[in-house]
């Protein structure tokens, strides 16, 4: 399969399956594969092949539909084509993997969460021929996920088998047949009925597993008995005493602290010691595990002067009358309790708690006020999470205290909002228990943080429970109960809006039309939803709801949206525009009132906005919960999931292309590239960040990605990774060299020093290779040849370098002033970002840094530092090689052997003339009036001489000998004794050079042989006088040579060939289509090289 597609090792294959794909109206049979990161088609028919390959981050729409033309068919939509595959053996089995892998990759785009193979897994002792280890790890994923779900369970919590069997239910004396779910911490039990009974028992409240006597009406009992009195009896077991090994290992794994469970048999029932002797479970049972006993007493801490709220902020701040003085409220509100006590009785009270369509029924009549932080903690599955963690809040409050991160600013600003007009908040100790709450969990979930519309629901959940219960609640919320919700994009949110808006297409095909043509949908769906309707509705109405919430979850929320939609019709299809709409539906929602509420009324400020003439209609919330399940109750929790996955695929690539679209706008407009190119670029750029998480080469830049950075900042690539790009997109290709030269540009652009670089700096790099003029060009090239982009390593005379960086007078300015500007900052940079890891992003700090980025920085070319010799050797060698695939090869070396004789020479020159200025000012002054006619007649009697034994091939003329010399080093001699002596200290005038290049251009024997070869590492250039003893030896290069970009510019503007070279243009477009083609291709030569890497 790697071959057939070229994937490189990393790549795993998860299933692969036979179809039909239909090009056009013929169907191509073939095989389907499917891997982690890609969807891929192979068929070869009658001499035609296929050969598909989608990303599956690249998937906007993935559909199982029945057409008339594709029946039974998988459609696939990516954003340029259409994909149809039917003819499955098992379409089910595959559109759910499908499925799988395309959710897996748009996590990855939300989170940058890739998939891992799940290691905790047992493997099988005998594992089936056709299912791969990682189909087997996706399908109990799944399996997991929804186990949590049903049951609202901690993220961590693993099934471990399931089992179908009957349930003896007390309270209606029958045997209910459903499955029974073993995980490491729960033993729970569904019926096949949906409402027919749900159980949960944590093993910690389990004191007896006990296999009972087996008859023709009970056949394979097993009976658990919990702390609080308890005891549940299972039957109909196929593998029994295998079931009460596992419960028995998993009892033992519980936390010491807990008393161990006793596991009997028929004939000997094993108790053990410790329940015995000591009375612990009986204590226990009198107080029934359930957040009503006050089990916060661990909770009295302080934080400075400020008390914890140790209960809910309600019964502090409402006034206690007895509900004797509320009259009919009163009576009603009693009575809701004393149903509730007698449904506890019946089905138990707590975490064990029978759950059946009669406690639905009772939560729709609404829950009692004294009742409601209990059942809401039961309810979310936030009391295990609280029982397992005992003073991890208290923790994380101390931790987070005193800490400051953009979220506690967020925080501080939005606390006097939350529900002011509830006494509860309009004093220190609700602002701060709220203020602990938020900042608490900000610190506990830093990709979410903190965002708006938390701290309206967690000052509600302040109001019935504790702040740890209020923490825990909030928990459930954003982690399990309302999926991506509250991170920086809303995405959940989004996604559950994408379903209303489909839901009002089937449930209400007349208004949803208007609806969208009105807009308003997405203004509505976001506060309803964000907000549970606690901000748009009054407090004791929309309270009811989130009652009804923690118990069936968002198809609630989703059902009363639609009732309300249901309930305006009349006056929304009249309306004209989105502002009409939008009263009409903030006045219904104004007087949903709850008539049963025993609490004073709070004022609702949204109501004083939307206040018309005519008298309000007030509808009964319990009347508008009641109607919502009439009408719309046929939604299911398995197709809300099914609908979020679709929504999810649309939201997240629509989400990637406003990213898109922000960060190309984020591109100066100078930039050369058009929208479209720039589009393209940041497709194959974000690609590359993404095979990084892929294929494991380079996980380090995976983990670096943090979606709550700005767009520009998250997509990354290192050195490698670029080093990829830039030999597929740059329009210098250079052959073996083109590493090199790779990886001096991924030096240059990466200004902070973190050894990655975003798509601006990428982009910036690129434009400097395509755009601009030759002196632009050439300026990108000279500075790819000094530090910081040419590295020590890479040079020949590293010492010598150094010591002329240093002790060069002349050169003071040999650091580039971009690395002297940006010095101060790069402290602050690695500074942060040493902290990044443990704090939240600073973002003044990017502000800062784009108003810098704004101001115009024109660099010119006398800002440009002096080369050296070595540095120029450098420069040489990426000419020779750069040259070496074009057209017009000959022409240019003979082009660039005479530029850089001559360059030597002006270096020379320049060399010994500041020498004589620091020994002999005057000698000076009157050498400057001598001409340099003697020049050309020396040069030319140099230019006859045969070359040197021992070297066949002279490459350049009079100026310059380089060749191939039987020895380890090659020397050049310079010639022109009257250089030095006859030459102003100025660069030489157009006349000269015309005149210099004019000599020497006919002095070039056997151009085409100057290959990049010859230009090794171990050759050395030498300059010096012919009569001078300055001439060096032995792998040593002229420490006081230099040159300036205004010489080598000016030298290379008198060749046209070369001139003609740097100003053609190459069309990007055609570069990143071929890149597209081979982005997941790795050569021959690689695999060969790599035979041992594995997935």
């Amino acid at each position: 399969m790697r071959k057939q597609f070229g994937m490189p090792e990393g790549e795993k294959l998860v299933n692969y399956y036979s179809c039909s794909y239909w090009k056009g109206r013929v169907p191509r049979q073939g095989w389907l594969y499917l891997t982690v990161n890609h969807l891929c088609f192979y068929s070869f028919l009658l001499g035609k092949e296929v050969n598909l390959v989608v990303q599956w981050v690249d998937i906007t729409h993935l559909e199982k539909n029945a057409t008339l033309l594709f029946p039974e068919s998988i459609h696939v939509e990516t954003r340029d084509q259409e994909l149809f595959f039917s003819m499955f053996l098992n379409i089910g089995e595959t559109f759910k993997l499908m499925e799988q892998l395309a959710n897996l990759a748009m996590r990855q785009l939300l989170d940058s969460e890739g998939f891992l193979e799940d290691k905790a897994l047992p493997r099988p002792i005998r594992p089936h021929r056709n299912i791969s280890a990682l189909k087997r790890d996706l399908d109990a994923r799944a399996k997991n996920e929804c186990y949590r779900a049903t049951f609202r369970l901690p993220r961590d919590e693993r099934l471990d088998g399931h089992t179908s069997c009957t349930l003896w239910t007390p309270f209606n004396k029958l045997h209910i047949p459903g499955q029974m779910f073993i995980s490491n911490n729960y033993i729970c039990f569904a019926s096949k009925e949906e409402d027919a009974c749900h159980l949960i028992i944590p093993l910690r409240e389990v004191t007896i597993v006990e296999k009972a006597d087996s008859s023709s009406v009970l056949p394979s009992p097993l009976s658990i008995s919990t702390k609080s009195k308890m005891t549940f009896l299972f039957a109909n077991l196929k593998d029994r005493d295998f079931l009460v090994q596992r419960i028995s290992d998993f009892l033992q794994k519980t936390p010491s602290k807990q008393p161990g469970g006793i596991v009997g048999s028929r004939k000997a029932s094993v108790v053990d010691p410790s329940t015995e002797s000591s009375p612990a479970p009986q204590e226990v049972s009198e107080q029934p595990a359930s957040p009503a006993s006050p089990l916060n007493s661990h909770q009295s801490f302080c934080v400075q002067e400020v008390p914890t709220a140790s209960q809910g902020l309600l019964k502090l701040f409402q006034k206690n009358s007895p509900m004797e003085d509320l009259g009919a409220k009163g009576a009603k509100e009693k009575m809701k309790e004393e149903s509730w006590h007698i449904h506890f009785f019946e089905y138990g009270r707590g975490v064990c708690m029978y759950r059946t369509a009669k406690t639905r029924a009772l939560v729709l009549k609404g829950i009692p006020e004294s009742l409601r932080g209990e059942l809401w903690l039961l309810f979310s599955g936030a009391w295990n999470e609280m029982e397992t963690h005992p003073g991890y809040y208290t923790e994380l409050v101390e931790k987070s205290t005193g800490k400051y991160s953009l979220a506690t600013e967020e925080i501080e600003r939005d606390l006097h909002r939350s529900m002011p007009e509830h006494p509860a908040f309009q004093n220190e100790l609700g602002i701060a228990a709220l203020r602990r709450v938020l900042t608490a969990y900000a610190f506990r979930n830093p990709t979410i943080g903190y965002c708006q519309a938390m701290n309206i629901v967690t000052s509600v959940l302040l109001l019935y429970g504790s702040e740890e219960e209020a923490f825990w609640l909030l928990v459930a919320l954003c982690e399990r109960m309302l999926p991506d919700y509250y991170n920086t994009r809303v995405v959940g949110a989004l996604v559950d809006q994408g379903i209303f808006e489909e839901l009002t297409r089937d449930f209400l095909p007349q208004l949803s039309e208007k609806m969208q043509d009105l807009g308003v949908i997405s203004s509505i769906s976001l506060s309803w939803f964000l907000t549970l309707f606690l901000s748009v509705m009054p407090f004791e109405s929309a309270v009811v709801i989130v009652d009804c919430f923690f118990y069936e979850g968002i198809k609630v929320i989703l059902q009363v949206a639609l009732a309300i939609l249901d309930a305006n019709m009349e006056q929304l299809l009249g309306c004209s525009d989105e502002g009409e709409a939008m009263t009409v539906l903030g006045r219904y929602l104004d007087n949903v009132v709850n008539k049963q509420s025993v609490s004073p009324p709070i004022p609702h400020l949204h109501a004083l906005l939307t206040s018309g003439d005519d008298p309000p209609v007030e509808v009964d919330i319990f009347e508008l919960l009641k109607v919502s399940y009439e009408k719309f109750s046929s939604l299911r929790a398995e197709d809300i999931e099914q609908m979020r996955f679709k929504q999810r695929l649309k939201v997240i690539q629509s989400l990637e292309d406003t990213a898109k679209r922000s960060v190309v706008r984020a591109i100066p407009v100078d930039i050369g590239f058009s929208i479209e190119e720039l589009e393209d670029l940041y497709m194959v750029f974000k690609a590359k960040h993404l095979a990084s998480q892929y294929w494991g080469y380079s996980r380090m830049v995976a983990s670096r990605r943090d979606p709550s950075l700005p767009y520009l900042e998250q997509y990354r690539i290192d050195a490698s990774q670029f080093q990829e790009l830039f030999a597929s997109l740059t329009p210098w290709a250079c052959g073996s060299h083109t590493p090199v030269l790779a990886g001096r540009m991924f030096r240059l652009l990466d200004k902070n020093k973190d050894l990655l670089i975003n798509f601006k700096e990428f982009v910036m790099g690129m434009s400097g290779m395509y755009h601009g003029d030759l002196t632009e060009k050439l300026k990108v090239l000279y500075k790819l040849h000094l530090p910081p982009a040419l590295s020590p390593e890479e040079a020949e005379s590293a010492l010598e370098a150094a010591h002329y960086f240093t002790e060069n007078s002349s050169s003071e300015e040999a650091v580039p002033q971009e690395e002297q500007e940006g010095s101060g900052s790069e402290d602050v940079q690695e500074k942060r970002g040493e902290e990044k890891g443990t704090s939240s992003p600073d973002y003044r700090h990017y502000l800062r840094m784009w108003a810098k980025e704004k101001e115009v920085q024109k660099e010119t070319i006398k800002d440009l530092p002096k080369m050296n010799q070595e540095q120029f050797i450098e420069l040489c060698k990426t000419l020779y090689n750069m040259f070496s695939e074009d057209p017009m090869e000959q022409d240019l070396y003979h082009a660039i052997a005479t530029v850089a004789s001559l360059l030597l020479r002006i270096g020379e020159v320049g060399k010994k003339f500041s020498a004589r200025t620091v020994r002999k000012p005057r000698d000076c002054a009157t050498e400057e009036d001598e001409p340099p006619a003697p020049e050309p007649h020396q040069d030319t009697a140099r230019e006859h001489q045969p070359p040197a034994a021992g070297d066949p091939q002279a490459k350049a003329g009079g100026h310059m000998h380089l060749g191939k010399v039987p020895h380890e080093s090659q020397v050049v001699v310079e010639a022109g004794s009257g250089e030095g002596e006859g030459s102003p200290s100025q660069p030489l005038s157009d006349d000269e050079t015309k005149d210099d290049m004019s000599m020497s251009s006919y002095s070039v024997v056997s151009t085409g042989s100057l290959q990049c070869e010859d230009l090794a590492d171990d050759t050395v250039l030498v300059g010096g006088e012919a009569c001078s003893p300055t001439v060096r030896t032995g792998g040593t290069v002229d420490t006081d040579w230099c040159i300036s970009f205004e010489q080598i510019l000016a030298s290379i503007l008198t060749e046209s060939v070369l001139v003609n070279f740097f100003e053609k243009r190459v069309d990007i477009a055609l570069k990143i289509k071929d890149q597209k083609k081979v982005e997941r291709q790795f050569s021959t030569a690689s695999d060969h090289e790599q035979p041992g890497v594995s997935g």
